[in-house]
This record gives C-alpha cells, structure tokens and sequence, in this order.
C-alpha cells in the first residue's frame, strides 16, 4: 500500500497521521511524507531571499522528522519529500499515483472554527485518488466505521476501497443508505402532512418511499457481499431524508472513528448530488472521512 501523507507541522496534521497509522492495514505500508513549502515570490536575489531558503529548509526538515515519528513503526518504508508551489494543487496533483492520501483537519474541538482549512478543503474536493480526512479517534479500542452506500460506481468502489485499505479486524462497520423521499409528497395532491397513517402508506408518494426503501436495502445487501470475505461485523441501517444531514446525525449519535463516502462526479446525473454531500461531510463530521471518487472524477 502507498500512502501519501501531507504535513505542514500543524497539531491537526499530525493527529492524522496519528489516526491514519490506526485505522490504514500495517502491512507493507509505504509512506511518503511531503511538505510543501511557498515559493520566493520577491523578485530580488539578495540576502533576504538566502535567509528565507534557509528557514525554510530548516522547519521544513523539522515539520518531516515530527511526521515521521508519529508514523506507526510497522510502515515498511518512510520517504520524505519536499516541494514548493501551492499545496492544494501539489497535493491534489499527487494523489493519482497513491493508494490514499492522508491530509489533516479540525477535530470536535474546533467545529465552531470550520471542519476544514482551505488546502484540505481544496484536496478532498480535487484530488485524483482516495483521500483520507484525519481527525482523532472517538473509541479507544476497536474501530466503529460508518460506509454510505447509494448503488453508484462510486459508492460500490469506496467499499471495496475500505476493505482494500483499512484494517477491519476489530472493526465493527455499518453500511447506511439513505432514502431521498421527502420532495415525494409534492407531487401528491392533498395534503400529505396532514393524512392519517394509513393514507400517508397507501398514497403514490407513500409508494414511492417503500419502493426506495426496498432499493436500499438491495444496495446494502450487495455492498455487505463486498465485505463478507474480511468477517467484519456489518451492521445496517436505511434512513429517509437529506442524505447529508442523516450521515451527519448518525456519525455523530454512532460515535464513529470513520465516516466512508463514494464521491460522483457530473457524468452521473442520477447521483450527481453526492459529490455535493462528501464535501459536507467532510467538512462538519465529527471524525474522519474517506471520501473514494471513481476513475477520472474530481469535483
């Protein structure tokens, strides 16, 4: 497995270095830690540009070393690299040649502050391979992990993705579809909210929510199949509603380590919306997000 882990020597990148070396398999782990630095954007030669080049060797070398020791001693390989340029686009543009590609993030803590900065921000939302968003763990033993599954490519890939990457031997995951029935009732004539149960059942909007019902529960069977081979514990859950405001709720009530989301991009118009509830996600859960777009997507 090949990692990318980004640092800029900050407490959040470090906490997900932290958490990645958890929650990633051990075995042959290769990692590679980049920094990426700003350029010298004076025009001048003189001996102020020397003295920045020096400083920023220097922390530079410091904010790799602190990276490396928070590594997980198991990793087979740890390289450092630096690069300067803009790193959302550094990042970003890496991210095809690595299994993942781990970048920090505010933890529960700092949700008032924002759940990304903007470098994470910009790298879940452009990079070309799996991205991991690490924030601290909320169980100290065992692995609690929340998949979403919709029937897309992308959510059947970021599956398989989970399995491929992350150790599942004292995990516990729930695969979780959510039902997109609200709008229904507008169609109804007569109104819905005010119907008797029975009525609310028997309408064509109430039809139409067994019907998704039943798809999710297809689409979570099919997803369990992916992961029967590993022997996780899979639990399920089918919820009706905003798909983001239900994985939001339920990650937060399941105290889960890790919330796993497949990401589609335009050419999926029946799924187009997801790719607008990873980055929410991403951005307000109150753990870490791995978000798996399929083959050439980004957002």
């Amino acid at each position: 497995m090949n990692v990318l882990v980004a640092s800029d020597g900050s407490t959040y990148a470090l906490m997900a270095i932290r958490t990645a070396s958890r929650l990633l398999r051990g075995e042959e782990r290769n990692v590679d830690v980049l920094c990426v630095t700003p350029p010298y954007r004076r025009r001048d030669e003189s001996l102020r540009r020397k003295r920045y080049e020096q400083r920023i060797v220097s922390e530079t070398a410091r904010i790799l070393e602190d990276a490396r020791a928070a590594i997980a001693p198991e990793a087979a390989t740890v390289k450092l690299v630096t690069e300067m340029g803009s790193p959302a686009a550094v990042i970003a543009a890496r991210s095809e040649n690595y299994d993942v590609t781990v970048v920090g993030a505010r933890g529960v803590g700092y949700r008032m502050e924002g759940g990304l900065g903007p470098v994470a921000s910009r790298v879940a939302e452009h990079a070309l391979g799996p991205v991991l968003i690490g924030r601290a763990l909320q169980n100290e033993e065992g692995v609690r992990i929340l998949a979403t599954v919709d029937g897309s490519a992308a959510s059947r890939r970021a599956v398989e993705t989970l399995s491929a990457l992350c150790d599942l031997g004292a995990a516990e995951v729930c695969l979780m579809y959510v039902a997109e029935t609200p709008w229904l009732n507008l169609a109804d004539e007569g109104d819905y909210a005010t119907a008797s149960e029975e009525e609310a059942e028997n309408s064509e909007a109430g039809q139409w929510e067994k019907e998704f019902v039943r798809e999710g529960e297809g689409v979570i069977e099919e997803a369990r199949d992916l992961l029967r081979a590993t022997g996780v514990t899979v639990n399920r859950r089918v919820e009706e509603g905003n798909p983001a405001n239900e994985i939001l709720t339920e990650a937060d009530r399941g105290l889960y380590d890790l919330v796993v989301l497949g990401a589609t991009g335009s050419r999926d118009v029946k799924h187009r919306m997801l790719g607008s509830v990873s980055l929410r996600v991403a951005w307000e859960a109150p753990c870490s997000v791995l978000i798996v777009r399929e083959p050439g997507e980004t957002g």
